[in-house]
């Protein structure tokens, strides 16, 4: 027993067995349960569990008519649709591997998801097709993709409709308005819709529990992005117990707006709701008035999302036009949710804000808080089947209750190792206790309760005259003050201290004008120690974020050391 089973949820098991069965088989199985049950809403339109199969199936034909075989890595590009889903799917059927990409790279970042996992196959929507063929044809004639399916929004969805579930018109240009013809040289371009009409054979199933079935990369803190090989037991593990942990059954309505190339999108929603037969009212991109329309219209029940979305919606001059009295499920992780915030929906709502913890290597969580007993601005305990716990960095021995180290991990959702670097996989494995661990690289504590709080990345410290600063700590702080609505703290150089603190703040709107850069450093000084407080402040409209919502502060730090 550890410290955290006093506190497991009771209906639970501290484990559970992995079924022996494909990620495919998950969705095949609710489709023959519910064929005629909505599996996902789409700008109002409607798409069954029997249409999606369907789709699914045919694109899993069409691979293999081009020539995808069993344990082919296969490239998808696209931001949050039908489609993506229906390729998903259709790629793990033809028996292949997913590589999803983030939208957000640029073609000469698309290079290195070509080249690395050697895929000559991608399907990708058309106001991304173009950068991928780009970067495709700039590559020597061997590593090129060879074919590509190219699909439209609106081959999903009416881009007439009107009313609450309407499209927003900021996203015109790329959702709904003609994009430039992707050329892909010495390959072919299909069309979704020639694609998926046709009767071309599906091939046998080929795949099972311990075959490769995602390769998502994973940036780190140095070099080119890395492949995390996941096989088809690992996801399964973790999205059985993410609707087991959530108390998730068929009738969920489930808001899909987590990004679905990123592992918490692709694995706690996606598989999640599908696998599950749930409802999802999916959105491209997040946007704070539509979420709010379509939660109240199509009455969401569970929302995993990233805190800063909360913060959004929360924050809206309509907000109490929206009702959100469906919710009884809402929680995320990539940051931590303020306190304030998590306090608010408390009053307004009764719901408790559920942070969970996990990367890409562990395909989403390793940890969570119970939903029944949560706690504010922590990583929640050890998942289902995980054994975690706090080292030394240095000696990689565990250390006493309460203080700082490295949060390791065990357990059946943690990946193979990384695409074809045996020396990256030998740094983050180790052995304590006869057991194989994975070293995150992010510090953090355990209290007396089991419960696992994070101090920061073991690469983001700030040294200020010896003293060291934690950034997401300071983070923390700041958030309470009423003016500022996000903040991110870096280190800039300092000639006495070495280095000195610095945040960039985004003021919220009805604070601006009223508040000066020393005022905020005045309140911080008064709110923290002084070492910590920052001896700079920037305001800035906005923060740079990844496509998943995370605030992507290397960028920050990397623009204050170049400049």
């Amino acid at each position: 027993m550890r410290p955290h089973h006093r506190f497991w949820p009771a209906r639970l098991p501290h484990q559970i067995q992995v079924p022996a069965t494909s990620l495919w088989d998950n969705l095949a199985f609710q489709e023959k349960r519910f064929p005629d049950k909505t599996a996902i809403v789409f700008f109002g339109q409607e798409i069954s569990y029997r249409q999606l199969v369907q789709q699914a199936e045919r694109v899993a034909a069409r691979l293999h008519a081009l020539g995808v075989r069993k344990g082919d890595r296969v490239v998808l590009l696209m931001q949050n649709s039908p489609q993506l889903v229906a390729a998903h799917y259709g790629i793990l059927r033809a028996n292949a591997v997913v590589v999803p990409v983030n939208p957000m790279n640029r073609p000469e970042e698309l290079k290195h998801y070509i080249t690395d996992p050697q895929a000559r196959v991608a399907l990708a929507t058309a106001d991304l097709a173009p950068g991928l063929a780009q970067a495709s044809n700039e590559l020597p004639v061997a590593d090129r993709l060879q074919h590509l399916i190219v699909t439209h929004y609106t081959d999903a969805f009416n881009p007439e409709q009107t009313g609450d579930e309407a499209s927003p018109l900021a996203w015109r240009s790329w959702l709904i308005d003609p994009q430039p013809e992707a050329r892909l040289d010495g390959g072919t371009v299909t069309d979704w819709a020639h694609a998926v009409n046709h009767d071309e054979p599906l091939p046998p199933q080929q795949v099972g529990a311990n075959d490769m079935a995602l390769l998502p990369y994973t940036s780190g803190t140095t070099g080119l992005p890395k492949g995390c090989i996941h096989l088809h037991r690992q996801v399964n593990h973790n999205l059985m117990a993410g609707n087991y942990w959530a108390n998730s059954t068929h009738e969920n309505v489930v808001l899909g707006v987590v990004p679905m190339f990123h592992i918490t999108g692709i694995v706690m929603v996606m598989h999640g709701c599908f696998g599950n037969g749930c409802t999802m009212v999916l959105m491209p991109r997040w946007e704070r008035e539509l979420a709010g329309r379509l939660i109240s219209r199509r009455r969401v029940t569970h929302w995993t999302n990233i805190p800063t979305m909360v913060i959004d919606l929360l924050g809206s001059p309509h907000f109490d036009q929206y009702d959100l009295t469906s919710l009884v499920y809402i929680g995320g992780g990539g940051a931590a949710m303020p306190q304030a915030v998590a306090q608010k929906l408390l009053e307004l709502y009764d719901l408790r804000y559920v942070e969970g913890y996990g990367l890409t290597e562990t395909a989403a969580p390793s940890h969570s808080n119970p939903p029944d007993r949560p706690k504010q601005q922590c990583l929640g305990i050890p998942y289902m089947s995980v054994d975690a716990r706090v080292v030394d960095p240095d000696t990689l021995q565990e250390v006493p209750v309460g203080e700082q180290g490295e949060i390791v991990i065990h357990g059946p959702m943690v990946f193979e190792g990384y695409w074809q670097r045996p020396d990256a996989t030998a740094q983050v494995f180790f052995e304590l206790e006869g057991k194989r661990f994975f070293r995150t690289g992010d510090l953090g504590r355990m209290d007396e309760e089991g419960y696992f709080f994070l101090t920061d990345r073991l690469k983001r410290m700030i040294n200020a005259s010896g003293f060291k600063v934690w950034p997401a700590e300071v983070e923390a702080l700041m958030f309470r003050h009423p003016a500022i609505q996000e903040a991110c703290v870096i280190a800039t150089r300092d000639a006495y201290r070495g280095e000195s603190v610095k945040a960039v703040v985004v003021i919220r709107a009805s604070h601006r004008g009223q508040v000066t850069a020393q005022d905020i450093i005045e309140w911080c000084h008064q709110n923290m120690a002084v070492y910590k407080a920052p001896r700079q402040v920037q305001f800035a409209e906005s923060l740079p974020k990844s496509g998943s919502g995370k605030v992507m502060w290397r960028t920050l730090q990397e623009q204050e050391t170049g400049g």
